[in-house]
């Protein structure tokens, strides 16, 4: 009886060590993501980017039933480079669910030029971000997003 209690013992420790481990390496693959957010223009964080997530890889961002791939989100997050060269997008909470990562997130930038249609004068702007990031065999295959942007056209134009 205590040989078949230490063996349950001893494979809960194994199992618990597994899915820390997955759970690190799930993190790290999403943290890819946010590096480049806050990295636009750099190539390097673009290939990070790709090799964390899945060829067809979908952005989704409302009820459209439109999705962005991930070459046109490349395309959008390079042409931030040169709109919000100071773009931080930092990851204050990333809750790991199996194949799913929730991640409360905080965008601050100030655009160089007119965001949006707003011109900013100067302006910064704060917002907060969830975002749902849905993995398979280690990669990011859909990332749902919601963002503030109604937010940050209000701090934008001074309201």
């Amino acid at each position: 009886m205590n040989t078949v209690k230490a063996l349950l013992a001893a494979t809960s420790v194994a199992a618990m060590s597994l899915a820390t481990a997955a759970s690190a390496d799930n993190k790290e693959t999403v943290q890819a993501f946010y590096d480049l957010l806050s990295n636009p223009g750099s190539e390097e964080m673009a290939a990070a980017f790709t090799e964390a997530t899945s060829a067809d890889w979908q952005s989704i961002g409302d009820y459209s039933g439109s999705a962005k791939s991930r070459d046109a989100f490349l395309g959008q997050v390079g042409g931030f480079a040169q709109l919000m060269p100071d773009l931080n997008w930092e990851v204050q909470v990333m809750h790991d669910a199996g194949d799913f990562i929730t991640v409360r997130s905080r965008a601050t930038v100030t655009p160089v030029g007119p965001f949006f249609g707003v011109d900013g004068e100067g302006r910064s702007f704060d917002i907060m971000a969830i975002d749902i990031h849905q993995l398979v065999d280690g990669k990011i295959v859909e990332t749902h997003h919601v963002e503030d942007w109604a937010g940050a056209l209000q701090q934008l134009a001074g309201k």
